[in-house]
């Protein structure tokens, strides 16, 4: 079974949708799908069809989110050492020879290119796994990154 790596926060927030999704979410659409029941003939109640479907959809994320946790392998990056670039770095990067960004490499379930966390898996991610400052890659798009710095927090 494949481990799938995860920062700790990253772990405490997939817990705590869990918990919402079992104890807030469900008992909800429960109650959603009672109150459409009782308004009878449920072959023509949009009501019932639209809490089954959330219902179901709630579920299979439930599953989902278990098959994370179930496989889940915790790597804190402020343990984290070292002048190569793998999962929990992060890293101050030169994009073109002019735009400076600054990306942390974390799981795929903890990913948020607005909060600056790329997935290990993604292109750029896997381009600049294994280098160290002062590397520059050249990216298939005509474009290069040039790793600035290297951090572990």
């Amino acid at each position: 079974m494949r481990r799938i790596p995860s920062t700790p926060e990253g772990k405490t927030a997939l817990e705590q949708e869990l918990r919402r999704l079992r104890e807030v979410v469900r008992p909800q659409i429960i109650e959603d799908l009672a109150t459409a029941r009782a308004h009878g003939d449920l072959r023509e109640n949009s009501e019932y069809e639209d809490a089954k479907h959330r219902h179901s959809l709630n579920e299979g994320r439930i599953q989902e989110v278990e098959s994370i946790l179930g496989r889940i392998e915790v790597i804190d990056p402020s343990e984290g050492s070292g002048d190569t670039i793998r999962f929990g770095a992060t890293v101050r990067m030169l994009l073109d020879g002019e735009d400076e960004r600054v990306y942390k490499l974390v799981g795929e379930h903890e990913s948020d290119t607005k909060k600056l966390r790329i997935s290990v898996t993604a292109p750029l991610a896997r381009a600049i796994i294994g280098k160290t400052v002062d590397d520059i890659i050249y990216l298939g798009d005509d474009s290069d990154v040039e790793i600035l710095e290297i951090r572990w927090e």
